[in-house]
């Protein structure tokens, strides 16, 4: 492994032969030096969980000059512990995981495995950021949102990565794009969350559906405003999930 150049850590949520991770792969090669370490199988939705309670396996399928390619049996977040604790050399200058087919906007960020990762990276006080495109279909042209990853990689590795406990949100609309907008997490949730079938048998069985509800649809600085009108939207997260403006409130109800 060449420790001059940056190293960065590649995952995703869709699992490691999705076109998205094979574009933002072949991106930010040119930045440094490349390790793809993905779930075998689609891990969507599985937020911040990890495996208690199997064992994991990893295999390395793949390398080529500065670049190594590792398969993993766990989650977004399983791959980037496991990486991170177990087979890297040393600690990566950058976490980059998608890019994920489909949004990641509004209250998407708390289900979202390709966040989960990021913001497992950002707990290893790394920079880290998640990066989605709007749109669903399998063969996507994911070009755009591989660019904008670059830009976004490049900026972080060369001005001092991100303030400490932030990691980014980023998604990219369909179409396109008019540029960077830094916007807040839009307020909403989704409803109508399941559709009813029946099996072989005639029971009845729910698959998950649903449409986001955005409460404020003409809030020009939300994540949910950026990508309807053009713009890729990017969105700090937290990791400190303490709401500071309550805890005087709270003391006053609970305490006394």
């Amino acid at each position: 492994m060449n420790k001059e150049k940056p190293l960065i850590l590649i995952t995703n949520d869709d699992g490691y032969q999705a076109k998205g991770i094979a574009s933002l792969t072949e991106a930010l090669k040119s930045l440094g030096e490349i390790v793809v370490f993905a779930p075998d199988t689609h891990q969507s939705g599985m937020s911040s969980a990890f495996s208690a309670s199997v064992p994991l396996r990893c295999r390395l399928y793949k390398q080529e000059k500065d670049m190594r390619y590792y398969t993993c049996t766990g989650t977004p977040v399983d791959c980037i512990k496991l990486a991170l604790d177990q087979i890297l050399e040393r600690k990566p200058d950058l976490i980059v995981s998608g890019i994920n087919h489909g949004s990641n906007a509004g209250i998407s960020v708390i289900y979202s495995g390709t966040m989960g990762a990021a913001i497992e990276g950002c707990i290893a006080n790394i920079p880290s950021f998640g990066i989605s495109l709007n749109d669903f279909v399998p063969d996507a042209d994911f070009s755009q949102s591989a660019r904008i990853a670059y830009r976004v990689a490049e900026k972080i590795l060369h001005n001092g990565g991100l303030p400490k406990g932030v990691c980014l949100n980023i998604n990219v609309p369909v179409g396109e794009v008019k540029g960077l907008q830094v916007a807040k997490q839009t307020s909403g949730k989704w409803v109508n969350e399941y559709v009813k079938s029946a099996d072989g048998a005639g029971n009845d069985v729910y698959w998950i559906t649903g449409n986001f509800e955005n409460w404020e649809n003409d809030n020009y600085n939300s994540d949910e405003w950026a990508l309807a009108n053009g713009y890729a939207a990017v969105v700090p997260i937290k990791i400190d999930m303490t709401a500071y403006d309550c805890m005087s409130e709270l003391k006053e109800k609970l305490l006394k």
